[in-house]
């Protein structure tokens, strides 16, 4: 693994809580944002970071996803050793951003492998197994 480790939704909002300096970081694209939803986070008096990890609609990879995060925190005031939560729709594009942002010197970047919306179930649809949503954890559609 190379970044911190895989951490549930739950873990995450324990930690995003606890601890002033850790920031949630959605990397989904624009469209899911406006259309399936945004982490809240008003409760713990933070908001999520929205940086896409690819661009949509070519879904390539955005080449300035690092230095976008990096010139957020910075604006912030959040140094490279607070944890980074990395968030996407289901833990695989948000495992990778968190990799990326640990080759860039974050020291503790995670991935919230259950997502904001989880798996499939057996019918194919999401939200019924796991993840942000599913977890009963604030959320706000676009």
């Amino acid at each position: 693994m190379s970044y911190a480790g895989d951490i549930s939704c739950g873990e995450g909002w324990e930690m995003l809580s606890a601890d002033p300096a850790a920031q949630l970081i959605d990397v989904r694209t624009s469209a899911e944002w406006n259309f399936v939803g945004v982490p809240m986070l008003t409760a713990i008096g933070k908001e999520p970071l929205l940086v896409d990890w690819q661009n949509y609609p070519s879904m390539a990879v955005n080449a300035a996803f690092v230095e976008a995060v990096s010139s957020q925190l910075q604006r912030l005031g959040v140094g490279k050793d607070a944890p980074l939560l990395c968030i996407c729709r289901s833990g695989a594009r948000s495992a990778s951003a968190a990799a990326a942002l640990t080759a860039a010197g974050f020291s503790a970047a995670y991935n919230v492998a259950g997502g904001f919306e989880g798996a499939r179930d057996s019918s194919g649809h999401r939200g019924a197994v796991e993840g942000w949503k599913h977890d009963g954890l604030p959320w706000m559609q676009g």
